[in-house]
């Protein structure tokens, strides 16, 4: 795309008459949203996991223009992102499914500071005072991406009789999933922890409108394609229980099939899970306890998925409206002779 920009560029730069172009600077601050998608917001129900779930987004960015259709851009952003097995299947059509059942949940504060090229479909003319007054243009770089998901821990009532005898870690408390090692990570014969900084590849497109000769004001959207399926802390298989004999909130965490309370939104999932049991377990009774029955016929036990798409990777995209303030530059004029 870079190749592309400096080729067109310097064809239109033969054939206009705007003069020599000035490089100018912007600074720059966003607001908007923030959306993720992977085992909890599958792509293939894309309105549901855009929507269901978005969350908020800030940013905040330097660009530097060098000619009339390229510049580079660094940028901060700072995000949260959610996925809930719940809030995506508690409707009629997927309460049957065994995301429902599996019911995980996560949110991850996101700390990402990238570096990128943009290429402007619209050219500037030569001064920044002179650009055109509506511009659209795309952007590609690289990131790097801090990132921590946390989970709520699970009801007290369901903690006092999953975990008897055992002090109640406390009332919507959030936890940090990475070091528990929900999925036997860091134990012999299961995958090493995985990192909390990550690399992404941002990609997208972005309309801007002139306000005055020193402001601007743009909307983009932003797709991040990343190298990890840990954002959302599931990606493989359920760990052996016994791991965590010595570890209550990471056994809690690791398997969360048998809570009674989807503990996000506090409701009752007993029903559900009855139509659940039905669906899948044709010789389950139609007033058996969902919970036992599901233990029973072995769900979510050790080796069985826990990641439902393990070869896939997770993603996030940020949508923002960015106000930018064009710096002062001075113009040299040739001495005169």
């Amino acid at each position: 795309m870079v190749i592309l920009g400096f080729i067109l560029t310097s064809g239109s730069a033969k054939a206009q008459t705007r003069g020599i172009f000035i490089p100018y600077s912007s600074v720059g601050v966003g607001l908007g949203t923030s959306n993720y998608y992977g085992d909890m917001a599958p792509y293939r129900r894309p309105l549901a996991s855009t929507f269901k779930m978005m969350r908020w987004s800030i940013g905040a960015n330097y660009t530097r223009h060098f000619t009339p259709r390229l510049a580079a851009r660094a940028s901060f952003n700072y995000a949260r992102i959610a996925g809930d097995d719940y809030i995506m299947n508690r409707d009629s059509k997927h309460e049957n499914n065994i995301f429902y059942a599996r019911n995980l949940h996560f949110r991850n504060d996101l700390k990402e500071f990238s570096v990128q090229g943009i290429y402007k479909l619209t050219p500037d003319n030569r001064s920044y005072d002179r650009r055109p007054q509506f511009g659209a243009y795309l952007f590609a770089g690289v990131a790097l991406t801090a990132h921590n998901p946390k989970a709520r821990v699970p009801s007290e009532a369901d903690w006092t009789r999953m975990m008897p005898g055992v002090e109640y870690p406390g009332e919507g408390e959030w936890v940090k999933l990475q070091p528990l090692g929900t999925e036997g990570q860091g134990n012999p014969g299961y995958d090493k922890k995985y990192s909390l900084v990550q690399f992404a590849i941002p990609v997208g497109i972005g309309v801007r409108y002139k306000i005055n000769a020193r402001f601007d004001i743009s909307a983009e959207l932003g797709f991040r394609k990343t190298f990890t399926d840990y954002l959302d802390d599931a990606h493989g298989k359920y760990a052996n229980p016994a791991l965590f004999a010595n570890n209550p909130l990471a056994a809690a965490m690791a398997n969360r099939t048998q809570e009674h309370v989807a503990v996000r939104k506090g409701a009752d999932r007993t029903e559900s899970l009855k139509k659940f049991v039905q669906a899948n377990y044709l010789n389950s009774a139609p007033d058996a306890d969902p919970y036992a029955e599901m233990i029973i016929h072995g769900f979510a036990n050790p080796g069985q998925e826990r990641g439902n798409s393990p070869t896939n990777k997770d993603n996030y995209m940020f949508g923002q409206i960015h106000l930018h303030y064009i710096l002062p530059s001075q113009i040299k004029c040739p001495p005169l002779k």
